[in-house]
């Protein structure tokens, strides 16, 4: 952020979408409160148990089918990443407020959030072209299969 300041060029395009986004940070950008630790963990395992519950009602049991207990943890994760979605989506706070409420006048909280986008944007980037991303095959793919479709 500090090339922005300057108005420099910025050196990379992360540079430069990290500098877009925190320009629209105060409009785009809350902080919400997000459920974590212990208390996530407490809130998978009560729809767990309340899934688990309710297949009892009906007479079945782990034994019963093969993908009965990931099918239980799948949904029990699902529910409670719709509280957690539902407790974030309720409870917001605009960065200026977190700025005020932190007494940080010279937007420090901007810098350091434009910095943390800007090295999860090139790590993104560096992933998508990696054989992990998947880029490299789909690429392969496609060569072949224009290759293949050249008429000869």
């Amino acid at each position: 952020m500090a090339r922005q300041a300057t108005g420099a060029e910025p050196a990379s395009e992360a540079e430069a979408l990290a500098a877009a986004i925190i320009a629209r940070a105060d409009r785009d950008v809350a902080f919400v409160a997000r459920i974590t630790g212990e208390s996530r963990y407490l809130l998978v395992s009560h729809f767990e148990r309340a899934i688990e519950r309710e297949l009892e009602r009906h007479g079945i049991a782990y034994g019963d089918h093969p993908l009965l207990r990931p099918m239980v943890e799948a949904h029990g994760r699902e529910l409670a990443e719709f509280v957690v979605n539902a407790v974030g989506l309720e409870h917001q706070f605009a960065l200026a407020a977190i700025e005020r409420l932190a007494g940080d006048p010279a937007r420090l909280l901007r810098v350091d959030l434009w910095d943390t986008l800007r090295a999860g944007i090139e790590a993104a980037e560096r992933h998508l072209a990696s054989p992990a991303g998947g880029l490299p095959s789909i690429v392969a793919e496609v060569d072949a299969l224009r290759r293949e479709a050249r008429p000869r």
